[in-house]
């Protein structure tokens, strides 16, 4: 899985891959046209409360993603679905927001990456204990 992250308002590419808006609002001012995004998974986006709490505070950082990984692991068909479309290939986690580090796309490529991680550990342990 090659996730990478950028804001909507920059530039497609063709490196971009999977165009995914990660958002749970449509960017101001910006057509869905120009935006040439491939899916919207506003469902996977923080819960309203969630995003008005933190309001890009870099004291709440670490306990947004805590909060957010939450509601993350209650969306298991949403992330099921996600994960489908991103296969196996790129793909760019879209964000409108002017915070290029601390966002919901950062906190979701780094969920994503901490549950394969994850997965291919319990593999690889399922593979490596002998069970009489």
């Amino acid at each position: 899985m090659d996730i990478r992250t950028k804001r909507i308002y920059e530039q497609q590419d063709p490196g971009d891959g999977m165009r995914i808006l990660v958002d749970r609002l449509w960017p101001r001012g910006l057509s869905k046209e120009a935006a040439k995004v491939d899916y919207w998974a506003r469902m996977i986006a923080p819960s309203n409360e969630l995003r008005k709490w933190y309001g890009h505070d870099p004291a709440k950082w670490t306990e947004f993603q805590k909060r957010y990984a939450a509601e993350l692991d209650g969306q298991a068909e949403e992330i099921a679905l996600l994960l489908k479309k991103i296969g196996h290939g790129r793909a760019t986690f879209l964000y409108s927001s002017t915070e290029k580090k601390r966002n919901n796309a950062h906190a979701l490529k780094y969920y994503l990456e901490e549950r394969e991680n994850s997965m291919k550990f319990q593999q690889k342990m399922q593979n490596t204990i002998d069970i009489p």
